[in-house]
């Protein structure tokens, strides 16, 4: 069953403190470090360390990791100190069940046709970002909300975290639509690829959390 509101938010993309401690302030739940090195966001699991020593408590820490051998994600995942992973390639349900964490899958929604594909992993959440061909997420574009609504109307009972195209004008409605476990921002709440805007990011957590 989704949990009613207030909606978690999670802050992804973190590149330095500064940004990190921000997302806190502005009272996000869980932050995501991305360890894949194609990605502008990209962070080495000792920077990642580094930012998490610096954090107040209760705050869950999310990697981030594309198409990783399963013993490489483990090793980065002890480095850093992170309390999930969350998969975001062609991971099969076996891997992330193997993975011997909490782990959020990521997957792309094209259309109605990928309500199945959720049903098929056992993990603890289930990312939803917009599909969209050559990239891995981050495109700032927004998928159908309805097919979400429709995947938990047809017995999805795995908590979704939403994604893709969430901004501060529109994570408001997107949670009152969807009534999701959490959200996931990051190019929404930048200035700049990995730059976090003071602004949009206060502004995100407000209109999340209803605040």
């Amino acid at each position: 069953m989704q949990p009613k509101s207030p909606v978690r938010v999670k802050i992804c993309g973190i590149t330095t403190p500064g940004d990190a401690l921000l997302a806190v302030e502005a009272g996000a739940d869980a932050l995501g470090f991305i360890f894949y090195p194609k990605s502008p966001r990209y962070i080495t699991p000792k920077e990642a360390g580094s930012i998490l020593a610096q954090l107040p408590p209760f705050i869950t820490t999310v990697g981030v990791f594309v198409d990783e051998k399963p013993k490489r994600v483990r090793e980065i995942t002890a480095e850093a100190g992170l309390n999930t992973v969350q998969l975001h390639g062609q991971e099969s349900p076996a891997y992330c069940e193997n993975m011997g964490k909490s782990v959020i899958k990521a997957l792309r929604v094209r259309g109605e046709q990928d309500i199945a594909e959720m049903h098929a992993y056992n993990v603890s959440a289930l990312l939803l970002d917009t599909y969209k061909k050559g990239a891995l997420g981050g495109t700032g574009e927004v998928f159908d909300w309805d097919i979400a609504v429709k995947a938990v109307a047809n017995g999805l009972k795995t908590p979704v975290i939403l994604s893709g195209g969430l901004t501060p004008s529109n994570v408001s409605d997107a949670v009152k639509r969807v009534r999701p476990y959490a959200v996931d921002v990051s190019s929404g709440v930048e200035s700049g690829p990995g730059v976090k805007d003071r602004d949009k990011v206060f502004a995100f957590v407000r209109a999340a959390k209803k605040l």
